[in-house]
C-alpha cells in the first residue's frame, strides 16, 4: 500500500511543475535586476565616476545581502523539506524564526555601516568623485540593509511555499516605484529635489519599505498553520542548527564569490576609469544572460527540497538533469544576443569609444563564462536543497580562492591582458566547479544529507 504522505507530496510537487514556479522567478530575478540597471542608467546620465562610484558601493551591499541570506535561504530548504513530510506546524515555527533572526543580524549590520561606510570605501583604492559617489551612496542604503534583511527571508519563506508569482508581483510594484522616484530624486523632477546618487539611494531604502508591509501580509496568506505572534520569540535549538547548517555554507559560499570580486575589482582600479566603467556595464548586461539559470535553478530547488522531504530521491535526481539542460538552452540563446550585439549593448550606458570597445571585448566570452556559470547555478542551488551545503565550499574555496584571484593576477599584471584577463580567470573559476559539481550529483552522495524524514510526521495544531 503506498505510503499517504509520499502519495500527497507527490500530488502536490506535480502541482508546482517546473514552468508554473519558473517564470514568475525569472520575472522577479529580472525586476531585481532592473533595480540596479535603473540606478547605473539613470546615474550614467550624471557621469561615469557616479556609476563607478555606485557600482564599487554596491560590491559592499551584495556581500552584505548574501550574508542576510545565511538565514532566508537556510530556512527555505529547511521549510521546504518539512513541508514536504507534511509538517506544516514546524514549518510555520520555522518561519516566524527567520524572520526574527535575520531582522537581529540586519540591524547589527545597519548600525555597522552607519559608522563605518566611508572606511570602507577608502579600503577600495577609489580617489576623487568616485570615492565621494561611493560613500555617500553607501552609508544610505547600508544603514537600512535592515529593510532587505526582513524582505530576504519572508520572500524565500513564501516563494518556497510555491507562491513565486506573488513575490513577482511584489517585485514589479517595487521596481516601478523605484524608477519613478529615481527619476524625481535624481534629477530633480516630479516636485522633488534633485539629490544625484543620493536620490537613487533613498529611492531604493523608499520602495523596500514599503515591499515589507506587502511581504508580511504575504506571509499570513501562504502560511498552512496561522503564524501566532509567540513564534516570532520562540527559541528552537534544533531549528536554528537546521537553519544555519544550511545557511551557513550557502552563504559562506556566495561570499568568498564576492570576495573574489572585491579582489578583481581592486585589479580593474589600476587598469584606469575607463576599465572600471566597462567593467560596471560589462557586468550589467551579463547578469541577463544568466537570468534563465537563476530562475531555473530556484525552482529546481524548491521541487527537489520538497521531494527530498518526502524520500523520493530519484525524482529529485532525474528533475536536476532536466532543469540543467533547459537552463542551457536559455543561456546559450541569451550568449548569442549579447554577443551578436555587445557593442549596441555597450553604447545603451556610454558614449566613450574606449570604454565601448573595452566592455565588448569582454561580452565576447560570454559563451565561456556563461555556460559553466549556468551548470553551477542549477547544481549547485539543487545541492543546497537537498542538504549538501558544504561540499560547493570546500570546492568553491579551492577554486575561487586558491585557483582564479592567483591566475588573474598573472593575466592582468604579467601578462596584460587588462580586463579580459580577469574575465579568463572568473571562467576557469566556473567551469572547474561545474565539472566538480555534475560529478557530485551523478554520485548521488547527496542523498545521505536529507534534513528530516517523510516517516516522522507530527500532528497539525
Amino acid at each position: 500500500m503506498a505510503d499517504p504522505i509520499r502519495e500527497s507530496v507527490r500530488k502536490e510537487t506535480n502541482k508546482l511543475s517546473l514552468f508554473h514556479l519558473t517564470w514568475p522567478i525569472f520575472l522577479e530575478v529580472f525586476l531585481f535586476m532592473l533595480m540596479g540597471l535603473a540606478d547605473t542608467f539613470m546615474l550614467s546620465a550624471l557621469s561615469d565616476n557616479a556609476v563607478s562610484g555606485v557600482g564599487a558601493a554596491n560590491q559592499y551591499i551584495h556581500i552584505a545581502i548574501l550574508i542576510l541570506e545565511v538565514v532566508g535561504n537556510g530556512a527555505s530548504i529547511v521549510v521546504s523539506q518539512y513541508l514536504g513530510s507534511r509538517r506544516f506546524l514546524e514549518a510555520a515555527k520555522i518561519s516566524a524564526l527567520a524572520v526574527t533572526m535575520n531582522l537581529i543580524v540586519g540591524l547589527v549590520m545597519s548600525i555597522l555601516f552607519f559608522f563605518f561606510s566611508s572606511h570602507l570605501m577608502t579600503m577600495m583604492n577609489l580617489q576623487g568623485e568616485v570615492l565621494q559617489y561611493a560613500q555617500s551612496y553607501l552609508v544610505i542604503i547600508g544603514s537600512f540593509i535592515f529593510l532587505q534583511a526582513i524582505i530576504n527571508a519572508l520572500a524565500a519563506i513564501i516563494r518556497v511555499h510555491g507562491r513565486t508569482k506573488q513575490t513577482m508581483y511584489v517585485s514589479l510594484g517595487m521596481n516601478v516605484l523605484h524608477v519613478v522616484l529615481n527619476y524625481g530624486l535624481i534629477f530633480g523632477n516630479l516636485g522633488l529635489p534633485e539629490l544625484g546618487v543620493k536620490g537613487a539611494a533613498i529611492s531604493s531604502v523608499i520602495s523596500r519599505g514599503l515591499a515589507v508591509l506587502v511581504f508580511f501580509w504575504l506571509l499570513y496568506q501562504v502560511l498552512e498553520v496561522r503564524l501566532k505572534l509567540d513564534y516570532y520569540f520562540e527559541y528552537s535549538k534544533e531549528y536554528v542548527r537546521k537553519i544555519l547548517n544550511i545557511g551557513l555554507p550557502s552563504a559562506f559560499e556566495q561570499v568568498l564569490y564576492q570576495f573574489c570580486q572585491i579582489v578583481f575589482l581592486y585589479y580593474a582600479t589600476y587598469l584606469g576609469p575607463e576599465t572600471l566603467a566597462a567593467r560596471q556595464y560589462a557586468m550589467n548586461i551579463s547578469m541577463f544572460t544568466y537570468l534563465f539559470a537563476i530562475a531555473i535553478g530556484t525552482g529546481t530547488a524548491i521541487i527537489i527540497g520538497r521531494y527530498v522531504g518526502a524520500g523520493k530521491k530519484d525524482e529529485a535526481y532525474h528533475q536536476l538533469w532536466l532543469s540543467v539542460r533547459a537552463a542551457f538552452i536559455f543561456t546559450i540563446i541569451m550568449v548569442a544576443v549579447v554577443t551578436i550585439f555587445r557593442k549596441q549593448l555597450m553604447h545603451v550606458f556610454t558614449d566613450n569609444p574606449e570604454v565601448i570597445a573595452i566592455g565588448a571585448s569582454v561580452l565576447a566570452l560570454s559563451i565561456l563564462l556563461e555556460t559553466g556559470r549556468t551548470m553551477n547555478i542549477v547544481v549547485i542551488n539543487s545541492l543546497r536543497a537537498s542538504g549538501d551545503a558544504r561540499f560547493p565550499v570546500k570546492i568553491g574555496f579551492l577554486s575561487m580562492v586558491c585557483m582564479s584571484l592567483p591566475l588573474g593576477y598573472l593575466f592582468v599584471f604579467v601578462l596584460d591582458w587588462g580586463l579580459v584577463g580577469i574575465w579568463l580567470a572568473i571562467s576557469a573559476d566556473e567551469w572547474i566547479r561545474a565539472i566538480i559539481v555534475y560529478f557530485r550529483w551523478r554520485s548521488r552522495k547527496w542523498e545521505r544529507f536529507a534534513l528530516v524524514s517523510p516517516t516522522e510526521q507530527k500532528e497539525v495544531n
